[in-house]
C-alpha cells in the first residue's frame, strides 16, 4: 500500500491559513551537538506558574544534571544544572519578551567531560499514577512546543474530569520549525516510552499522534514502530497553519470543540508535544532532570542551519556563531515561529525550555519590509482566515478605538491565542494580532 493511499484524506479543522514553510533549511537535517557556551544563564520563571527557588549560592560548584532550583508550589518545576561548572553569580537576565528576569549565572568547566553525573534509575513498571506525576514535575518538564505549561499539571486533571485520549502533537505546523520533525524519526522509542507514561498517570485509554501531511515520513516510521498490543496511533491531518493548535489538533482527530472558556480536560482530552513526551521518556527511567532540548536554528541569515540539542541557558549569541550567523546581514532574529514567536532586542537572552526554534531573518527579507497601513476595507479575509471564528476586523476597530473592555465582553477577545492568521491575510496591512495584545495586557492590568 501506498503513502499516498495511507493519507488520501486528512484530517483538518476550518479556516486557516497556508503560509510558505521553509522546512526544507533543515527537515533532512538530523540533530547535532555543539560545543558548550562558555556561560549558561538559567532563567528561574521559564515556564508558566510560579517561578523556581534558588537551591545554590554564588562560588558553589554543581555538577550536570544536579537541581539548582526547587519547584515553588504544584504549579511550578525545578531547574537542573545544565552543565558542570561552578555558581558565578544569581543575577537579572534579558529575556525576549522584554522585562528582565532573575537567572542563574553557570561558569562552565571547559576541561570537565559534561556526563550527567547526577541521576536515580527508576523502576517504570512498578510506579503509580501519583509517582510517576511527581517524578514529571521533579524532572522539570513543561511542555517544549513553546507553551512552556508544567506537564505534571496535565497529569493530574481537576476533580470530577476524566482524561480519555491523550494527544501527542507533532504537527509542527510554524513555517522553518523541524525540531519535533526529526524527533519522531530520531528518538521514537523515548517518544513511546513518554506516552505509555503518559496514558498510566492520566488513566487515559487511547493516544493518538496527530502529524502533519508534509512529514509522512514521520507518520510511517512511528506506525512501523509502535509495538502491537499499544493503544497508540499515528494519523496524518493536513498540512495547514495552525494545525498545531491545541484546540485546533482535538478538532481535527477527535471531531470535538473545547467549550469557551475551558480546558481539553473538560472534553476528556490531555495534549502534550512529541518533545516533551519524548524527554519524559529519556529522563524518567533515568531519574534525571531536563537540562537541554532540541531547537531549529534556522533562517536565511545562517551559513549552517540545522537541528541542535541546546543546554538550557546558552545565549543566543554563542548559539548563532557557532551556525555562522551573518552579523551583517541579519535584520532580526526570532525565538520560536515567525507567526508566534517574539523577536528579540539582545543576543544575550538565553535559550529556555520554552524555545523549539531560532529563525534569523536578512535585513531583505520581504516579511520584515514596513509596510504602509490602511483602513480596514471590510473585505472579511481575516474572518475566514481566523481559526476560532472571532471577527478581527470589528475588534480591530475596537482597538483602534481603545474599547478594550468591550472587546472582550461582546467580542470573545480571550479565544484569541494570538496565531497571527488574521494580521498574515489582510490586505491593509492592519498589525491585528499586535492589536489584540496590547488589549489583552491593558485589560489584565485593569483587573489587576
Amino acid at each position: 500500500m501506498s503513502l499516498f493511499s495511507l493519507f488520501q484524506r486528512p484530517r483538518t479543522f476550518e479556516h486557516g491559513i497556508y503560509p510558505v514553510e521553509h522546512k526544507e533549511l533543515t527537515a533532512d537535517k538530523p540533530i547535532r551537538r555543539l560545543p558548550f557556551a562558555p556561560e549558561l544563564a538559567i532563567p528561574l520563571a521559564q515556564h508558566k506558574g510560579a517561578p523556581a527557588v534558588p537551591l545554590v549560592k554564588v562560588g558553589q560548584e554543581v555538577v550536570r544534571g544536579e537541581p539548582i532550583a526547587r519547584a515553588e508550589g504544584f504549579v511550578s518545576v525545578p531547574m537542573h544544572a545544565p552543565a558542570t561548572g561552578v555558581i558565578r553569580a544569581i543575577a537579572l537576565t534579558p529575556t525576549a519578551d522584554g522585562p528582565k528576569t532573575q537567572a542563574i549565572f553557570l561558569k562552565v568547566y571547559e576541561a570537565a567531560s559534561q556526563e550527567v553525573l547526577y541521576d536515580l534509575e527508576r523502576d517504570l513498571d512498578a510506579m503509580t499514577p501519583e509517582e510517576i506525576v511527581a517524578a514529571v514535575q521533579d524532572a522539570g518538564l513543561v511542555g517544549l512546543g513553546g507553551g512552556a505549561f508544567p506537564s505534571h499539571v496535565k497529569m493530574k486533571p481537576p476533580a470530577g474530569k476524566l482524561i480519555e485520549t491523550v494527544i501527542v502533537n507533532g504537527c509542527e505546523c510554524e513555517p522553518y520549525l523541524t525540531c519535533d520533525h526529526r524527533i519522531m524519526l530520531e528518538q521514537s522509542d523515548a517518544l513511546i516510552r513518554g506516552i505509555k507514561l503518559a496514558l498510566k498517570a492520566t488513566g487515559a485509554k487511547r493516544a493518538i499522534i496527530g502529524v502533519e501531511d508534509n512529514k509522512l515520513d514521520a507518520v510511517a516510521h512511528l506506525r512501523a514502530v509502535i509495538p502491537k498490543g499499544l493503544p497508540i496511533t499515528a494519523e496524518a491531518v493536513e498540512t495547514k497553519y495552525p494545525q498545531g493548535a491545541e484546540k485546533m489538533l482535538i478538532k481535527s482527530l477527535l471531531r470535538k470543540e473545547v467549550p469557551v472558556g475551558g480546558l481539553p480536560a473538560d472534553i476528556g482530552v490531555a495534549v502534550y508535544n512529541v518533545g516533551t513526551l519524548a524527554q519524559m521518556g529519556d529522563l524518567l527511567p533515568k531519574g534525571r532532570g531536563l537540562i537541554e532540548r532540541v531547537v531549529t536554528v534556522s533562517g536565511p541569515a545562517l551559513a549552517n542551519p540545522g537541528n541542535f540539542m541546546v543546554p538550557i541557558g546558552t545565549p543566543l549569541r554563542f548559539l548563532l556563531a557557532q551556525v555562522g550567523l551573518a552579523a551583517d546581514r541579519v535584520g532580526e532574529v526570532i525565538l520560536g515561529g515567525p507567526m508566534m514567536g517574539m523577536a528579540v532586542a539582545s543576543l544575550d537572552v538565553p535559550v529556555t525550555k520554552a524555545v523549539s526554534g531560532v529563525v534569523a531573518l536578512e535585513r531583505e527579507d520581504p516579511d520584515l519590509e514596513r509596510r504602509k497601513v490602511y483602513p480596514c476595507i471590510k473585505c472579511a479575509e481575516c474572518l475566514k482566515a481566523c481559526p476560532v471564528s472571532l471577527n478581527p476586523s470589528m475588534l480591530g476597530e475596537l482597538a483602534i478605538a481603545r474599547q478594550y473592555a468591550r472587546m472582550a465582553e461582546e467580542f470573545n477577545l480571550n479565544q484569541c491565542f494570538e496565531c497571527g492568521c488574521c494580521a498574515y491575510v489582510c490586505p491593509s496591512n492592519i498589525p491585528l494580532t499586535q492589536y489584540f495584545r496590547i488589549a489583552k495586557s491593558i485589560n489584565r492590568d485593569q483587573r489587576k
